[in-house]
């Protein structure tokens, strides 16, 4: 007997655009929450034309960015003109069915319309209202944009991210981004689970949770905002080395780089026999990870050179058989086609009506009873939105007049 979705009957209007809100709602998507993705007419989410690359429609055209498919999965989609009054008022029946409201508008916008969380949480006070904005509504920057990049910057990622004495970098994927995406996915099941447990949809203790950009990534700092802060160390950029771990990053083999992460002292001694250098695990230099990361020039170089002596087949197929943590350096195309991922279910594949299929990355969580579910492909703009209507009650000539005057868009 198959368990009903972890979330199933939880209603989410999605108001949001770009990474961070859309990834919390595909995360509650996933697990089973009914999400409501409200659109611009036309354009649609601002990443439907972050590209190249382009997913390719079934007759060769160009469809959305792939942007837009990683983020927006398990939704669907309304256009709304929310600068018409009919739009308006669709939006609000919208929030009124929903048990949470994702947005990231910045603060004050919805208030021109009424359709704040100040307006929202007095109208209704069992209502969960996740704001996710650069730097806070009640910050100093609360009126500035955030952007993935800036906010990286901003928070000091940037510059732990690079070569030691090379230009500071941003990491590879938009993290403050996805991070803030996770934790307000967090922070709305905690607010769940707090509603339910004063009286529910109807009368449980609604709240706002104002997530900032700003405040995950520095949040994200761990054990390198700790070096900071507890022991008055500043973190800089250090390559793939670790600051309190040696060897741990990449060397150099006779054929392909690999990634060495000899974690205890116990893996160092297993790794010195390997390496037919015994008697590196009783060098007192080296024989404890203190010593090894205060020694790090005069051992790197010694690693460096026995690393270079093998193979990485070689290497790796030892290391792993001895329980010393190493592996490839792979391509995203070598990790996504990779049989780990295959075994885990890490690449979801979808029927699309313009896209004929449509490949995604799966939700990263196993579940024996309640695990995530596939059910809606990245929906297209305002694909649902006559599907919506109806629900919400309106009736056909209602339906009709709201999209004649452009309240309401066709599906693109």
């Amino acid at each position: 007997m198959t368990s009903p979705m972890a979330l199933a009957g939880l209603r989410v209007l999605d108001l949001s655009r770009v990474l961070a809100g859309p990834w919390c709602g595909q995360i509650l998507g996933d697990l089973g929450a009914d999400v409501v993705k409200v659109e611009r007419p036309g354009k649609g989410d601002d990443t439907r034309s972050w590209g190249p690359p382009w997913a390719t429609a079934a007759d060769g055209s160009r469809g959305d960015a792939t942007y837009y498919l990683s983020a927006n999965r398990n939704k669907r989609s309304i256009a709304v003109d929310l600068h018409s009054s009919g739009g308006q008022a669709v939006v609000q029946r919208l929030i009124d069915w929903a048990d949470v409201v994702i947005e990231n508008y910045k603060s004050g916008d919805l208030a021109r319309f009424g359709l704040d969380e100040e307006t929202q949480l007095a109208r209704r006070p069992s209502l969960l209202w996740c704001s996710i904005t650069g730097f806070g509504h009640d910050s100093p920057n609360a009126a500035r944009a955030g952007y993935d990049f800036m906010i990286q910057a901003e928070s000091g990622h940037m510059s732990i991210t690079g070569e030691a004495g090379g230009r500071p970098l941003r990491a590879g994927v938009a993290v403050a981004d996805l991070t803030t995406g996770m934790y307000a996915a967090t922070a709305v099941l905690a607010a769940l689970r707090h509603r339910d447990a004063t009286g529910g949809r109807e009368a449980g203790e609604g709240q706002h949770i104002d997530m900032a950009l700003f405040d995950v990534a520095v949040g994200w700092l761990a054990n390198q905002g700790s070096s900071w802060l507890s022991g008055g160390v500043l973190p800089r950029g250090m390559g793939n080395q670790h600051p309190s771990i040696v060897p741990y990053q990449d060397f150099a083999t006779a054929t392909d780089p690999i990634a060495l992460a000899v974690g205890n002292d116990h893996q160092f001694g297993i790794f010195a026999r390997l390496a037919g250098k015994a008697e590196w695990a009783e060098d007192a230099r080296f024989a404890t990870s203190a010593a090894r990361a205060a020694n790090r020039a005069v051992l790197v170089p010694l690693v460096e050179a026995v690393m270079v002596t093998r193979p990485a087949a070689e290497w790796l197929a030892m290391l792993a058989k001895a329980g010393v943590p190493a592996g490839p350096i792979n391509t995203i195309a070598q990790a996504l086609d990779s049989a780990q991922a295959a075994h885990r279910g890490l690449v979801v594949e979808q029927p699309h009506a313009t896209l004929g299929t449509v490949r995604t990355i799966a939700q990263p969580v196993a579940m024996t009873r309640t695990p995530p579910a596939y059910r809606l492909p990245p929906p297209r703009v305002g694909e649902h939105g006559a599907e919506l209507l109806a629900e919400l009650g309106y009736a056909e000539e209602e339906v009709a007049a709201l999209l004649a005057e452009g309240a309401v868009a066709r599906a693109a």
